[in-house]
């Protein structure tokens, strides 16, 4: 995975509107009341797609029902029959970016392979992730102060996955002398605003023709010589 690009991580992980929505399905199929898999599949697509794109132009709140009637084609009683409720609908969508993201980070942060090839692994993974979903990873980020309490909290404890990943890392690269003595912790941070900064900003690096490869590159180059230098700089292991 390290040394792999944007294409070919599409390729391999072949992460489409349509196999979100097939998981989803699968995750839902008892509280979902139409039963033919591929319309429930297609009209899913259409309702995800629909929601995205109001919410990332006015916010979820804002979106009525009618709306998303509107922009998907569908009734409001039909829509009515994949989701029972907008909180429902948005608690769906929070929840299948965090499984895919888990999911995904997981596999690729085998700890059979060395510390720095992990590290690469896991930013280059990040990055192609939030570039093949970035209106989810846009959404889930915007909209998590929306959810209920318990979502919320769920939805906290999501986005800390990936810094939780690095950090231990970073940890055990520092234990097994290839890293400095940074604090893991607040390096861990640092680099999750940058990956974060690719999604919430991506209009910013596309006028600058910055593609998620040459922008995966600097980041990575970044946090190695960063990582790499501060043999004597103090651990502080209870920054938070």
């Amino acid at each position: 995975m390290e040394n792999m690009n944007y294409a070919a991580f599409q390729k391999q992980m072949n992460i489409t509107r349509k196999s979100i929505c097939r998981e989803i399905y699968s995750r839902n199929r008892e509280s979902i009341r139409i039963k033919k898999e591929e319309t429930v599949i297609r009209n899913l697509e259409k309702i995800f797609s629909a929601a995205l794109k109001i919410s990332n132009q006015k916010g979820f709140q804002a979106m009525s029902m009618r709306d998303l009637s509107r922009e998907t084609g569908l009734s409001t009683g039909a829509l009515y029959a994949y989701f029972s409720s907008k909180e429902d609908l948005l608690n769906m969508m929070q929840h299948q970016q965090r499984t895919i993201v888990r999911r995904i980070l997981e596999e690729c942060a085998t700890p059979e392979a060395g510390v720095a090839q992990r590290l690469r692994g896991v930013i280059r993974t990040h990055l192609y992730l939030s570039e093949a979903m970035q209106p989810w990873f846009y959404f889930s980020y915007m909209e998590a102060k929306n959810l209920s309490k318990a979502q919320r909290d769920m939805a906290v404890a999501g986005s800390r996955i990936i810094e939780n990943v690095i950090s231990n890392i970073i940890r055990d690269g520092q234990e097994s002398g290839c890293f400095g003595k940074h604090d893991h912790l607040m390096s861990a941070s640092l680099i999750k605003a940058m990956l974060q900064d690719w999604y919430l900003n991506r209009r910013k690096y596309a006028r600058r023709s910055v593609s998620v490869d040459k922008y995966a590159d600097f980041v990575l180059a970044f946090a190695m010589k960063f990582l790499d230098s501060g043999e004597n700089q103090p651990q502080q292991a209870d920054a938070v």
